[in-house]
């Protein structure tokens, strides 16, 4: 990624930067004309002759094909891989200014907008609203880009009640069944969602609390489990029509963390009312 993505307020600088030659695929170094020059291998020297000749024997037991193909049939994967970390920076970006609310809900985007304000190519930046349309957070307006789809109350209850299923027969089983030191393991977590919390930043609690919920989880062995409720959790952090983050927000995030703590509380001493409380009241008022 040519440049940090810049487009968002709250987003980090994610840009790799720039400087020397850069690094091709297989560790050589590019050239002006944007080969890569290989690294030198010790035994091997006098052994090639021209960029892509074969050398008869060698590779063979390198268990290589040594028939002649053109070099452009197999090009180096750099591309792709390339390609694959910038949009992953991309959606990680996105999926943040959902959160802030700077990817405004009913409002279009396009990819080529978007990728200016990144620095990158439209390319990355469509693929990762594709990913996001698949995850119910956008649309596809053809020949127009994508809008970002507007949610109201019910919507976020449903999440909330279906998040409950899941979770909270899960955690009670769990409670049964996990000695407290473990329980006692998570504490670092549910504090780190008290200081996010107090931050003010949506986006960075957004990640601690989806990190603690994610941990208590994981506790089952149920990978499956982890990856339904993790994406159900993400869905219920995009904010409502017409949501505006302040001070009331904030006051109701740290309401929030805080909750987690009281929660391995109980779950240390074994006070499986309380849990059950503790996990009810935090679904429905879940923010």
């Amino acid at each position: 990624m040519r440049q940090g993505t810049k487009g968002f307020a709250g987003t980090g600088d994610t840009g790799t930067g720039q400087g020397g030659p850069a690094a091709g695929a297989d560790g050589g170094a590019r050239t002006g004309a944007g080969r890569v020059r290989e690294p030198a291998r010790s035994g091997t020297s006098g052994t090639r002759g021209r960029e892509g000749d074969a050398v008869p024997g060698r590779d063979a037991v390198r268990g290589e094909h040594t028939h002649s193909e053109p070099a452009a049939v197999l090009p180096r994967p750099r591309t792709p891989v390339q390609r694959s970390s910038v949009r992953g920076q991309v959606l990680a970006a996105l999926r943040t200014a959902l959160v802030t609310g700077d990817l405004r809900p009913g409002v279009v985007y396009s990819a080529p907008v978007l990728a200016e304000r990144f620095g990158v190519s439209a390319t990355p930046v469509r693929e990762a609203m594709q990913q996001l349309a698949l995850e119910g957070a956008v649309e596809v307006v053809p020949n127009r880009g994508f809008r970002v789809v507007e949610r109201g109350d019910r919507e976020l209850a449903e999440l909330a009640e279906v998040r409950a299923l899941i979770e909270v027969p899960m955690v009670l089983r769990l409670a049964r069944t996990v000695p407290a030191e473990r329980w006692a393991e998570l504490r670092p977590l549910a504090e780190a969602t008290i200081r996010a919390a107090s931050s003010g930043c949506r986006a960075t609690y957004a990640e601690s609390d989806r990190a603690f919920h994610r941990a208590v989880l994981a506790l089952a062995g149920n990978e499956q489990l982890v990856r339904i409720a993790e994406d159900l959790h993400r869905r219920a952090q995009w904010p409502l029509v017409g949501a505006a983050p302040g001070p009331l927000g904030r006051v109701g995030l740290v309401a929030d963390a805080h909750q987690h703590t009281a929660l391995l509380d109980a779950l240390i001493v074994g006070a499986q009312d309380a849990v059950r409380s503790l996990l009810e009241e935090h679904f429905t008022g879940a923010v």
